[in-house]
């Protein structure tokens, strides 16, 4: 009888201390981030660089390659596992009418499903040079499809 009691009383307590809302992931008050204007009218400060480059190619291997593919195709395997739709980085058309500025604002927030982001995590600088990366699969992309093709010799 002891122990009944004893079980039902912690059961209370802990439904007391801990109240349901402690347990959903929806917090009072805590609405998603919004984009301003002034965040979509950001410039990038920090010139692209092959070490820049490399620093966020290594940052993107680990947090973003998972969902947005090695290369920016949009086809990671977290994607399609999750059955979703994300934009092909190397086809130029997919951001070039997103701003510097927005492009570093997802970074840093996410957007839809894309948990978090950046913010927290890294540094701003960092961020932009993840912006500069998301541009570079697109210039890769156009710059290997300007490239003649070349004929083999015929013997």
């Amino acid at each position: 009888m002891r122990r009944t009691m004893f079980v039902a009383s912690g059961i209370l307590l802990f439904g007391i201390l801990y109240p349901k809302s402690n347990f959903t992931q929806e917090k009072a008050g805590s609405a998603e981030p919004k984009m301003t204007p002034e965040d979509a009218a950001k410039k990038n400060p920090v010139q692209p660089s092959p070490e820049g480059l490399a620093e966020a190619r290594k940052l993107y291997g680990y947090d973003c390659a998972m969902c947005h593919g090695k290369d920016g195709s949009g086809k990671g395997d977290l994607a399609q596992d999750m059955k979703l739709e994300l934009h092909d980085w190397r086809d130029p058309a997919s951001i070039e009418k997103m701003t510097d500025g927005e492009l570093f604002w997802v970074v840093s927030y996410g957007r839809g499903k894309m948990v978090g982001g950046e913010a927290d995590r890294s540094p701003e600088k960092v961020r932009w040079k993840l912006v500069n990366l998301v541009r570079s699969f697109g210039k890769k992309a156009a710059a290997s499809a300007d490239k003649p093709k070349t004929e083999s010799p015929q013997p």
